[in-house]
Order: structure tokens, then C-alpha cells, then sequence
């Protein structure tokens, strides 16, 4: 669905996107993880047609170039900078939206009516975008970006200063448009939504890729050791890095046994600090 090859991006003296290649499949949702000022956003831009590689290509589907008007028209965006206009009403919002997607008359009310009801607001949809909450926003956010039924989405850090429920209400809109075989590109520096949504996760740092791969496969490759601390019946701490910890607690178990034991098991931050020499949500 999307190629990138070997696209670069420079202001002035920094290098924001360097030389990232990536494919990602139809109907695959892709993780771009990242600490802020990555690159993410810049890719993903650059991947909508509104900034043009320095170098490089990037090619949507079986037609082409993002900059071209009929290719974008197979892309939703939802930016990290919302793009609702609040003294109109949610149905307004996207109404507008739907029609500068090309939608008019009876498939535009039926596509807008879908996407309030999709992300919860069509109880709220006569209600200016100004009354809503931070979730609703970013709902809002999202019915704009699914509206015209894109093949495409990019949503960049979707969640970013919303309440938890909202937060998972979101994530259930982003499992359903999969099941509609939607591709999506989600940027994220949350570790935790790329390792509950994401079919594969690119870590991106500094404007480069470093590693593609599915998050199992991330951490078997760069997670490392796991670490093991447990204490004896007779208060003897015990720590240790292992790659099979069930297999040394049965160790410790058998010769001289356990009062209590914990597992800390590598996850994306781990593989990210790995990878990086940094914290993920270092600045």
C-alpha cells in the first residue's frame, strides 16, 4: 500500500528524516515509535504530499505521488495539530471535510452520519467543536480522516492529551477500521499503544529507522536478558540477567527454594534504550 525509499528531509542544518525506506502492506497497521522530534511527523507529512523529500520517493498504492490530487484522495490524515474548525458544529466539521474529499449529496450524508456514529459523537454532532473535550477532539479528529473511506491513514500520536477512556475508545476505532482492511501508519512515543496495536513497529530516532519488525521480534533481537530478583527463605536477596528466567527460577527453586521472586522482561522501552543509548521519552 505505501513504499518509501530512501527519502531525506532537511531544515537548515537538520537532518529530520534521513534516508528511511520502509513498505508496509495493505491493511497492516505500522507503528512509527519515537521520542519527540524523531522524525515521525516529517515522514508522515512528507508521506500526504504537504512536504516533498529532499531525495527519495514515496509511492501510495498502484498510482504514485502523494502530491497528486487523486492519490491523496485515497489517504486520511489525522494530525498531532488538530484540524477541526471550532466555531462549527461536529456534523459541520465533517461535512466540510468530506467535501473537499470530492462527497456530495446522498453519499456525503450517509458517509458523515457513519463517521459521527463510528467515533461516538452523533449525539453531540449539532454541538460546536469549541464544547467539546480533548477526547472529542481528537474523535473529531478522526471521524475528518475517515470520512471519505481512505485506503490510507496516517494518524500522528492520536492520543496525545486525552483521557483514558477516550484513549481507548480510539484504540477500539483504530481495530475496527482494520477489520475494514484500512492501512494505517500510527506515530506514537507511547510504548505501550504501539506494543497493543501495532502489526509491525519501525523505532525511529534522530530522523533514522533502526529497526522494522513485529514487537515480539524487536525484543528477541534487541531486548536482551531478562532480569530475575528473588529472595531465599532465609532473606538472601538474589539478582541476576538470564535469557530463560523460568528456567532459573526452577534453578533457584530446587536449591535452597524461594520466598518471593519478580521477572522484569525486556519491552519496546527496553529494545529503544537498547538500540539508542536513550530513555524513549528522552528529549
Amino acid at each position: 500500500m505505501l513504499v518509501i525509499d530512501s527519502i531525506r528531509k532537511q531544515f537548515g542544518d537538520l537532518v529530520a528524516v534521513d534516508s528511511v525506506s520502509l513498505s508496509i502492506a495493505a491493511g497492516e497497521i505500522f507503528g512509527l515509535l519515537g521520542p519527540n522530534g524523531a522524525g515521525k511527523t516529517t515522514t508522515v507529512n512528507m508521506c500526504v504530499g504537504l512536504l516533498r523529500p529532499d531525495r527519495g520517493s514515496i509511492a501510495i498504492g498502484d498510482t504514485g505521488d502523494p502530491t497528486n490530487k487523486d492519490v491523496r484522495r485515497l489517504v486520511g490524515v489525522a494530525p498531532q495539530s488538530l484540524a477541526i474548525y471550532d466555531e462549527m458544529s461536529g456534523r459541520e466539521n465533517v461535512t466540510f471535510f468530506g467535501k473537499m474529499q470530492g462527497l456530495r449529496g446522498s453519499e456525503l450524508k450517509e458517509r458523515v452520519a457513519w463517521a459521527l456514529e463510528f467515533v461516538g459523537l452523533a449525539d453531540r454532532q449539532q454541538d460546536k467543536a469549541s464544547e467539546y473535550s480533548g477526547g472529542m477532539k481528537r474523535r473529531l479528529n478522526l471521524a475528518i480522516a475517515v470520512v471519505h473511506k481512505p485506503k490510507l491513514l496516517l494518524l500522528d500520536e492520536p492520543t496525545v492529551g486525552v483521557d483514558p477512556q477516550s484513549r481507548n475508545a480510539i484504540f477500539e476505532h483504530i481495530l475496527a477500521l482494520r477489520e475494514m482492511d484500512t492501512t494505517i501508519i500510527y506515530t506514537t512515543h507511547y510504548m505501550e499503544e504501539a506494543q497493543r496495536l501495532c502489526d509491525r513497529v519501525g523505532i525511529m530516532d534522530r530522523g533514522n529507522l533502526l529497526a522494522i519488525d513485529s514487537v515480539d521480534g524487536l525484543i528477541e533481537t534487541h531486548g536482551g536478558a531478562s532480569r530475575v530478583i528473588a529472595t531465599r527463605p532465609d532473606g538472601e536477596a538474589v539478582e541476576m540477567q538470564t535469557d530463560d528466567p523460568l528456567a532459573e527460577l526452577q534453578r533457584l527453586q530446587s536449591n535452597g527454594g524461594l520466598q518471593t521472586f519478580h521477572v522484569e522482561r525486556a519491552n519496546l522501552e527496553t529494545v529503544f534504550l537498547n538500540l539508542t543509548g536513550r530513555a524513549l521519552r528522552d528529549e
